[in-house]
């Protein structure tokens, strides 16, 4: 049952046909939402797939725009997550990822903090709150050309970009705001993974076939398709959020864009 409600919740399918689906896919739901896709009653991306815990996510850059930082740390409750304990104890957690820039989770957990470390010291804090904190994840973005970031919905979701011009302050939040919006995977279109392509042909195919699509014209309907999977995936192919007759190559010019992070609760 608890396979048949994930699955409900990725595809926004029926209970029939995702019973049917869990079957034929003998439990795997991954296969299962395949299986939806290529009947045409599923769909690619759903929301409700993101994760529901309450939390923040932090975002700073520093005064030279060279090194961004990003943290998220989740409790139970929305109340929590508004408290003043809560919010000082995540804003001093990040000052002590600028500080001494830990390279993971693990190394994070066990600096020293507030006389005792931080794994020590959250879950003390998990006691007095009465609920389970967590600092789910941080990352640390550096670059010799501009870092920029964005922050959007109250702390819900969290932005960083990096691009190889130095001086170009507005480029990178302008795009964190696009990343933010439109939620890309890749930067350009060639890091798209081949098996990831050759999966969604295969479902434009089966889709074709179930709408009666003569051979002949399939090569052609596909080829479009995947340059609009492209301007779904591919932040450079995206539409500009902020001038829709443009996309987002067109504002970059000679700038590239190196990487980007994004985390969203």
């Amino acid at each position: 049952m608890e396979n048949l409600k994930v699955l409900r919740e990725k595809t926004d399918a029926g209970i029939v046909d995702c019973k049917n689906a869990l079957t034929e896919a003998n439990g795997d739901i991954d296969k299962a939402v395949e299986i939806l896709r290529k009947k045409g009653i599923a769909k690619a991306n759903k929301r409700g797939d993101r994760e529901t815990t309450e939390g923040i996510i932090k975002v700073v850059v520093d005064d030279q725009s060279k090194n961004g930082y990003i943290l998220e740390v989740d409790a139970e409750t929305d109340f929590v997550v508004l408290s003043e304990k809560f919010q000082e104890f995540v804003n001093k957690i990040l000052n002590l990822i600028i500080e001494k820039q830990p390279k993971d989770k693990e190394q994070l957990m066990a600096l020293s903090f507030d006389g005792s470390t931080v794994q020590e010291t959250i879950d003390n804090l998990s006691g007095v709150i009465g609920e389970k904190l967590d600092i789910k994840r941080f990352s640390i973005l550096s670059s010799k050309g501009t870092v920029g970031g964005y922050t959007h919905l109250g702390g819900k979701l969290g932005v960083l970009v990096a691009i190889d011009k130095e001086g170009d302050n507005q480029l990178p939040v302008d795009l964190a705001m696009q990343i933010a919006a439109t939620e890309p995977k890749y930067i350009t279109s060639d890091q798209v993974p081949t098996d990831e392509l050759d999966k969604e042909k295969e479902i434009y195919i089966e889709q074709l076939k179930k709408e009666g699509k003569p051979e002949n014209i399939m090569a052609k309907i596909i080829e479009g398709k995947i340059n609009k999977y492209y301007k779904e995936v591919c932040l450079v192919d995206q539409e500009y959020i902020k001038d829709d007759k443009k996309q987002v190559k067109d504002i970059l010019g000679n700038v590239k864009i190196e990487s980007f992070i994004r985390y969203s609760l």
